[in-house]
């Protein structure tokens, strides 16, 4: 196996070495890191900024760096990427009394869309307590209506968005696919030898769908309604999926016939 100085086309140290071979992953240098360890090293670094914002509140940049043992320069470049994403928020300390020279010290402090993100599984365990106790005493009945009346407002906007998009199944599932990105799905819909293809690439309640396939179902039943035509769900997000994929075939609507949807991701 080359060593760590071989795969970074860095000439061999010369001399004896303590412990000779492969260098561990804790001695390498984060320009020696492969693209994709850096940027988890950044993403768990992140967590642990916002992790601690999220329990001291407003914080300085060097009571940031001290706790998390990092470098002013590198929780600087940090909170430079979570400000400019609108995670955080900066401004100057208030100091009471009197203070030293020199300008006060900033403060950084989560915003409010970021502090939701971060309550995101607390509002899905109790979505999904909620659910359990409508199937336990109302039955499957009952979650499955609850489920179509949580997509009904989702399907009116949508139906708005769509009202130039004409007749054809793949031209309205392209224009649901804008409409769903605006509502923070991540759509996108293309064309396949088959027909059509809508593919979700965000899903606002897949940790509570894991439980309750009735809310997939309700939305593929949305779909089907929009788009005009039978369409297939060939995969969730919430059954581990990487894409919520929707399969809609090439076929006109038939009028008199009721749409009706299958689902195959179980």
């Amino acid at each position: 196996m080359k060593n760590a100085a071989a795969l970074s086309g860095q000439p061999p140290a010369t001399g004896p070495v303590a412990g000779d071979g492969p260098r561990s992953r804790r001695g390498l240098g984060r320009a020696e890191l492969e693209p994709s360890q850096a940027a988890s090293t950044d993403l768990s670094t992140r967590d642990r900024v916002t992790q601690l914002l999220l329990e001291q509140g407003a914080t300085t940049a060097a009571q940031l760096g001290s706790a998390l043992g990092l470098s002013p320069a590198a929780i600087r470049r940090h909170l430079d990427a979570m400000l400019a994403d609108g995670d955080v928020v900066a401004r100057e300390q208030v100091v009471r009394g009197s203070r030293g020279r020199g300008r006060p010290a900033k403060v950084f402090a989560l915003t409010e869309s970021a502090r939701v993100r971060c309550g995101t599984h607390h509002y899905d365990n109790m979505a999904t307590a909620a659910l359990r106790w409508i199937a336990r005493t109302g039955g499957p009945e009952a979650v499955e209506a609850f489920a179509a009346e949580q997509v009904s407002a989702l399907e009116a906007r949508c139906r708005a968005a769509m009202e130039d998009a004409g007749d054809g199944p793949l031209a309205r599932a392209e224009a649901l696919a804008g409409a769903l990105t605006a509502e923070g799905y991540a759509a996108n819909a293309s064309t396949i030898a088959s027909g059509g293809q809508l593919c979700q690439h965000h899903c606002p309640v897949a940790h509570v769908a894991a439980e309750f396939p009735q809310l997939c179902e309700a939305e593929t039943a949305v779909i089907s309604r929009l788009v005009g035509t039978h369409v297939q769900r060939l995969a969730t997000i919430a059954h581990g999926d990487g894409v919520c994929t929707t399969h809609i075939p090439a076929q006109p609507r038939k009028s008199g016939n009721t749409v009706t949807t299958v689902r195959t991701d179980r």
